[in-house]
């Protein structure tokens, strides 16, 4: 085995004297020293060597004529050099500078020849290191098996506890708007219940004043001779027995809004469906240059569309359309399918707006839609605009209208997720399915169920 010292001295004489790094394509010239074939070149082109004569050049180290066509390769110098590097990058032990071909087994750790003969490594089980490696290298690649499968596991609950964290924030938001809903039905009750009370309490004190004034009369005829007394006094019996407190008229306490989360609302697709309607499209509404299917579920854009009766009904400054089914109490849910559309508005309108060239999609207006275009993308249009960040693509959009509570929200009809609420508002008339249909971006109504 060769020891550091004499490896060092090998790498020495295989270092070009040009470069100073082992030699790269070691070529010899007539004195028997060796360069790299690249660098012996450069010295040729530098202009400040001096030559003997043509072609005729001198040795970088000690000086003695060459000429260039002497260079001849050194293949045995070559095949040195690549050994030397394959030796350096070997691992040697600091204690005896010699190189560990041996792993001791009992210490789990690589030593040389002269560690083996050590106190502290006898009577251990060594082995040759080719020999050991191949079983070590079969461990790691069992050990990376196992860690892989891991891995994979890791990512496997990393995505299913992100899908659970959307769960909890939809729900989330879900339980915000039933929250918004109930206290608006709580302070509707509320006003109900305070009203009765207040007429309730106003009788009761008529009623009060009444008993009083008997009560007067029946002490004054006690007090009174014995002919006042007894004059009348059975009408006067009868008068006064005949005075009743109507209990009929208590109000009870008991609230009739109760507020039940049950495992349906951890659902919120499940919850939505519930109140699900099915919508068609009204074909007296329908802008001249919309198409609608025969089944009136679907409407593209097209051409202009002849023989049309002229009907106040009908959009004329854009390519809108409603839906048949009008909305005027309760909770309603009906879902669009937009496919991967690049425009489309959706959402409810008062049945009463403006459809000429005054028209303004705004809640102020009798508007509560949502809108994709290429430039903006998604956006809610309240007043001003609200621009919306969406995850992902929806491919089917759910509108969910409360009419009593003044809520209309916007969901993703696949996964169930939340994408905008309007502020809440004050139904007075009745709401209708609204659509804007753009370019290449056919509109489909699945039926409930579907």
């Amino acid at each position: 085995m060769a020891s550091t010292t004499s490896t060092k001295k090998m790498m020495e004489e295989a270092t070009c004297s040009i470069c100073l790094s082992l030699m790269t394509n070691p070529v010899s010239i007539n004195c028997g020293h060796s360069y790299c074939h690249l660098c012996i070149t450069d010295f040729f082109k530098n202009p400040s060597q001096k030559q003997l004569r043509q072609e005729t050049f001198c040795c970088p180290q000690c000086r003695a004529p060459f000429h260039m066509d002497s260079l001849r390769p050194n293949k045995q110098l070559g095949s040195l050099i690549e050994a030397l590097k394959e030796t350096d990058q070997e691992m040697s032990c600091e204690e005896h500078g010699e190189q560990f071909h041996l792993f001791c087994e009992d210490e789990g750790q690589l030593i040389c020849w002269r560690c083996e003969r050590a106190p502290q490594h006898k009577g251990h089980t060594t082995a040759l290191v080719e020999d050991v490696c191949q079983g070590y290298k079969e461990k790691l690649q069992k050990a990376v098996t196992k860690l892989k499968q891991l891995e994979d596991r890791c990512t496997e609950q990393k995505l299913s506890t992100a899908m659970r964290i959307t769960k909890w924030k939809n729900l989330q938001c879900f339980l915000h708007e039933e929250e918004k809903s109930y206290l608006w039905r709580l302070e509707k009750e509320e006003q109900q219940t305070l009203s009765r009370l207040r007429d309730y309490e106003a009788g009761l004190g008529l009623k009060s004043n009444e008993l009083k004034s008997h009560i007067l009369e029946l002490e004054e005829k006690c007090q009174g001779s014995a002919q006042k007394l007894l004059q009348n006094v059975n009408d006067t019996l009868s008068r006064s027995w005949a005075v009743k407190l109507e209990t009929s008229e208590a109000v009870s306490l008991e609230l009739h809004t109760m507020c039940n989360v049950s495992k349906l609302y951890f659902d919120v697709k499940k919850m939505l469906r519930s109140h699900q309607v099915s919508v068609t499209l009204d074909p007296d509404t329908a802008h001249h240059e919309l198409i609608l299917s025969e089944d009136r579920r679907q409407v593209t854009r097209g051409y202009t569309q002849e023989n049309q009766d002229t009907s106040s009904r009908r959009f004329t400054a854009f390519p809108c359309v409603l839906g048949c089914e009008g909305f005027t109490s309760g909770r309603r849910y009906f879902e669009v399918d937009v496919g991967e559309g690049t425009g489309w508005d959706l959402g409810v309108c008062m049945e009463n707006v403006q459809r000429g060239t005054g028209m303004k999609q705004e809640p102020q207006s009798g508007f509560w839609t949502l809108r994709l275009c290429k430039k903006k993308g998604y956006v809610a249009l309240t007043s001003p605009p609200t621009s919306l960040h969406l995850h992902e693509q929806p491919l089917l959009v759910g509108i969910f209208l409360d009419y009593e509570a003044g809520v209309v929200s916007f969901y993703n009809g696949n996964t169930g997720c939340h994408i905008f609420t309007f502020p809440k508002a004050s139904f007075s008339d009745t709401l209708r399915p609204y659509f804007q249909v753009y370019q290449y971006s056919p509109l489909f109504l699945p039926p409930p169920g579907d």
